[in-house]
């Protein structure tokens, strides 16, 4: 018998073990692209332009324009970006092809490097430095031109989640509602079938508004494993003898 009680239980339950156990960052296509990322002591630049690339485009693609992009450069240190202008960076897009909208991700990429240097003197951890608030993280993400709250939450998640980044809370981290997430919350019964972003995100604020977003890869694994678009998996999904299974 389903029981959406016993779904929140382990839903959080699956967060918190990510969350406080050691992560891999892999969010590329290879381990150098991966390698590079991680690296947020020499490259933390690399960590916020690759979460401006991500959208609209499968998040590997996203995450290995960085990697990509110090190839042709020969390097990926912050003063090769700063040499760069707008009409350099639209090129390296629109001839290798990065991304779905080059001239517009572009432009956001060349003012992200410029925002960095502006307002953080080149060094883009400040954004996150001395545990702030999980607000302040969000808001400052959200002021680079081409982010929206998905991408801010998302961006916040990632670092506090995934690289360990103390923050002083994490009641600002939403969830980040993609194709997985919706299905997934839909057919166990916690929205409805139509349900939008806002939605969304206000349920899993009402299941755990400590830390909205740490039911962000719960569901998302969920998603991608067994909770197919196509012919679920639910034999094997470890919710499936509590799970209603909306399936349509």
């Amino acid at each position: 018998m389903y029981n959406l009680k016993k779904i929140e239980e382990l839903l959080i339950q699956s967060g918190k073990k990510l969350l406080n156990n050691p992560s891999e960052v892999n969010y590329a296509s290879s381990d150098e692209a991966n390698a590079l990322i991680r690296d947020l002591e020499n490259y933390s630049h690399v960590f916020v332009l690759a979460c401006i690339m991500d959208r609209q485009i499968k998040a590997e693609r996203a995450w290995d324009i960085p990697y990509k992009l110090s190839q042709i450069m020969g390097g990926f240190e912050f003063s090769r970006l700063l040499k760069l202008d707008e009409a350099e960076i639209r090129e390296i897009f629109v001839k290798n092809k990065f991304h779905r909208f080059n001239n517009d991700m572009a432009k956001n990429f060349y003012l992200a490097v410029q925002r960095i240097q502006a307002k953080y003197n080149g060094n883009a951890s400040l954004i996150w430095k001395d545990k702030p608030k999980s607000a302040t993280v969000v808001l400052r993400f959200l002021q680079f031109e081409g982010v929206g709250i998905k991408i801010a939450s998302m961006a916040a998640n990632l670092l506090a989640r995934d690289y360990k980044i103390p923050l002083a809370d994490y009641i600002c981290i939403d969830i980040s509602p993609d194709t997985h997430i919706k299905r997934t919350l839909r057919r166990m019964g916690f929205v409805s079938k139509n349900a939008d972003a806002t939605e969304i995100t206000y349920k899993a604020r009402e299941i755990y508004p400590k830390y909205p977003g740490i039911l962000d890869n719960s569901c998302f694994e969920i998603g991608r494993t067994w909770c197919k678009a196509q012919k679920p998996l639910c034999e094997k999904c470890y919710l499936n003898k509590y799970c209603p299974k909306i399936i349509d």
